[in-house]
């Protein structure tokens, strides 16, 4: 896998942009702290890019899945550095309305560039590597966020709010320069693809019924997003209740590294234990983790609590990926990508509201145990049907 040039430049590529995407994230959010001051409102305008992406999403996989994955990338990236201008003229403008077409045109591309990305990543290694390829490609994006956060301190001090955003462009920009050098062999499943009916989600839902472990697995990253939905408002409201700026960079930092330990741990785990068992483990551990944001207005229960969630969604997610990838037959691969973006995204968005609001209404420790027993209730419904399932499998088969 080290060989292929085209693994080094989808992970260099994700490096570069991923230092970009954090510099926007933390502007956004020194941005938003300066302009909107409920939490509320916050999320409601992080919400508008998301439905944006939402709304674009059956079109964006049938244009994935009949055209070239590299084609696909780089226009969405080419938009994705377009997007960057709207925020710099919302800074000059002091215009929260800018930032909101900002956000939305960012999240479009985002909508034809991730299910892109996601499709290509099998085409350019083999199906044994790809846990590991999933596993070392999530780590790049974390290690690119833990600089991206540290830089993005250093540059809020040393630097305009513009600037912040002017670096974030050009970072965009070197992601497409590298896409361009991408090959990828897709001529004969580009004739599979145009040989399809590609009428959108239609004819994906009945390939999907049929993979038992793939809808599990779809169910089962609920959990996760309820933690991920809210991150960066938590994130804020864990910084204002014990009055630090420092302990933000402290707890994307921790969750990072502790994100990239999971990530190179679950290849091992993997040897040991089946992808349910691991999803349900992590799950239910990804539970624990926001009961313990109840704590968070002291720093070392919070910080904990970040690094067993980080940990935790290390494990999760690659194994997830790889079920994806390898049981979804390919000429669906944008599509069915495409729709998990999609539902990523409206669950993104409903948990993104609902942490806004019930930070305002409850606070930090009323929404942990609400979401805490939500995502252990999920786990724990889930598991059991899992597990009635196998039963019933294991008699059918005895009876046979």
């Amino acid at each position: 896998m080290w060989r292929n040039k085209n693994v080094w430049i989808l992970l260099i590529g994700e490096f570069v942009a991923g230092l970009g995407l954090w510099l926007g994230i933390i502007g956004n959010l020194e941005f938003m702290q300066e302009k909107v001051p409920s939490d509320f409102m916050k999320s409601v305008i992080l919400a508008a890019g998301l439905l944006a992406g939402v709304a674009i999403g059956p079109f964006a996989g049938r244009v994935t899945d009949q055209l070239k994955k590299k084609t696909v990338m780089l226009v969405a990236g080419f938009a994705r550095t377009i997007s960057v201008v709207f925020m710099l003229i919302a800074i000059q403008t002091d215009s929260v309305l800018w930032m909101v077409v900002f956000l939305v045109v960012i999240q479009i591309s985002a909508a034809f560039y991730f299910p892109a990305l996601q499709a290509a990543i099998p085409l350019v290694v083999k199906d044994h590597e790809l846990l590991q390829m999933n596993g070392v490609h999530m780590n790049v994006a974390t290690l690119s966020r833990i600089l991206g956060t540290a830089v993005a301190g250093i540059f809020l001090v040393m630097m305009s709010l513009s600037m912040m955003y002017v670096a974030s462009l050009a970072a965009y920009f070197c992601l497409v320069i590298m896409t361009f050098f991408i090959k990828i062999d897709e001529d004969e499943d580009q004739k599979k693809h145009f040989s399809k009916d590609n009428s959108g989600f239609k004819n994906l839902f009945p390939i999907v019924k049929q993979l038992p472990i793939v809808t599990m697995t779809l169910i089962m990253t609920m959990v996760p997003l309820l933690f991920i939905g809210g991150f960066n408002l938590i994130v804020i409201n864990i910084s204002e209740i014990q009055d630090s700026s420092l302990i933000k960079s402290w707890i994307y930092t921790a969750e990072g590294l502790s994100f990239m330990i999971g990530a190179f741990s679950v290849k091992r785990l993997s040897m040991k234990l089946s992808p349910y068992t691991i999803l349900f483990l992590f799950s239910f551990i990804i539970g624990l983790s926001q009961l313990l944001l109840f704590f968070a207005s002291n720093p070392v229960l919070a910080i904990i609590a970040f690094v067993t969630f980080g940990f935790s969604v290390g494990c999760f997610f690659p194994t997830a990926a790889t079920i994806f990838q390898t049981r979804v037959p390919k000429e669906y691969h944008g599509r069915f990508f495409s729709f998990r973006n999609m539902l990523d995204r409206i669950i993104f968005q409903v948990v993104l509201l609902l942490t806004g609001l019930m930070l305002d209404l409850i606070g930090l420790k009323g929404m942990a145990i609400v979401f805490g027993i939500i995502s252990l209730s999920i786990t724990g419904l889930f598991y059991v049907k899992y597990r009635r399932t196998a039963s019933t499998r294991r008699i059918e088969v005895n009876i046979v």
